[in-house]
């Protein structure tokens, strides 16, 4: 453990960090945990409480680093964050089972206020979980099971028009403005996300857009399909890093390789993988196209390329 920091430690805060402490950005920078939600848990539920200098600057140990570590690991088990701080403290050999359906009061709250186009009620409800969870564990745990849930509503149940329109606008404004946040913030190669499909509006693609911002990379989003060869001039012109090809819908993949004369990475991703995984695999000029299902596959995809 590092030694408790002195008061006149706060006269002198490059030493503080010269001796191994590290500040919130650090720390949020190195477990893709944002400020906001380190201060929440410390403020609710006392997760990981930092040092405090004289002046209220937060410093963190190698010991905070790993306590947050373990917190990202139970609540991508499922754990709700009111309940980690328990299971953290109890003895490392002890075995914890929990319920499957801890998510489902929350998801049922968002799922109330869309069927009520009750805007306010729906931010408000997703504000409160993006102050708690981190990008990687509200998708898994909540957003996608979302997506998923209204699907088969909408699907099942008429006079839902209205739900899905008003809450895929509302999922474009919302991502779309944190993307524009952070892109104001940011430097460097923009990744690009581009819709290949007729849907006016891909929810996932706009998800996955949301996780590679939240990792501190540029994001542009362009939600209608390029011409065939427009793909490459389009990211020679932002300076690209990569870009990322979504459709949920089936694919024309012969217009699909002429898109792909870029030399930087191009990942396919969305339920467009499944239904032509043994086509792609066969394909001679697609054989090699990185694949993946779901946002959090792009996500690691994106990783193992070193591209976030």
């Amino acid at each position: 453990m590092s030694p408790a920091l002195a008061p006149d430690d706060d006269a002198d805060y490059g030493k503080a960090l010269a001796e191994g402490w590290l500040p919130i950005r650090e720390v949020s920078r190195r477990t893709g945990v944002n400020p906001v939600t380190l201060r929440a848990w410390e403020r609710r539920y006392g997760l990981v409480v930092p040092h405090r200098t004289p002046k209220g600057h937060r410093l963190y140990s190698l010991e905070h680093l790993q306590r947050i570590e373990a917190v990202l690991t139970w609540l991508n088990r499922g754990v709700t964050v009111s309940q980690v701080k328990a299971l953290l403290d109890k003895p490392a050999e002890r075995i914890v089972h929990r319920s499957e359906g801890e998510w489902v009061p929350a998801q049922q709250q968002l799922i109330h206020a869309i069927s009520a186009l009750a805007e306010r009620k729906l931010d408000d409800r997703f504000n409160q979980a993006m102050a708690l969870y981190p990008p990687a564990t509200l998708c898994s745990q909540l957003l996608m099971p979302l997506l998923r849930e209204l699907e088969l509503r909408w699907q099942s149940q008429p006079g839902t028009a209205a739900e899905r329109v008003f809450f895929l606008g509302w999922l474009r404004s919302k991502l779309g403005a944190r993307i524009y946040h952070n892109n104001r913030q940011l430097n460097g190669q923009p990744l690009l996300l581009l819709n290949l499909s007729d849907a006016p509006m891909e929810p996932a693609m706009w998800v996955t857009a949301w996780l590679a911002s939240s990792a501190d990379c540029p994001v542009e989003v362009f939600d209608w399909p390029l011409p065939a060869g427009e793909l490459t001039p389009a990211m020679e012109r932002l300076n690209a890093r990569a870009a990322v090809l979504y459709s949920s819908r089936p694919l024309n993949l012969e217009l699909l390789r002429a898109q792909l004369t870029s030399q930087r990475f191009v990942l396919l991703a969305g339920p467009c993988v499944e239904i032509h995984r043994s086509e792609l695999a066969m394909h001679p000029q697609l054989s090699h196209l990185p694949l993946a299902s779901s946002p959090l596959d792009a996500h690691r995809q994106l990783q193992l390329a070193n591209l976030i």
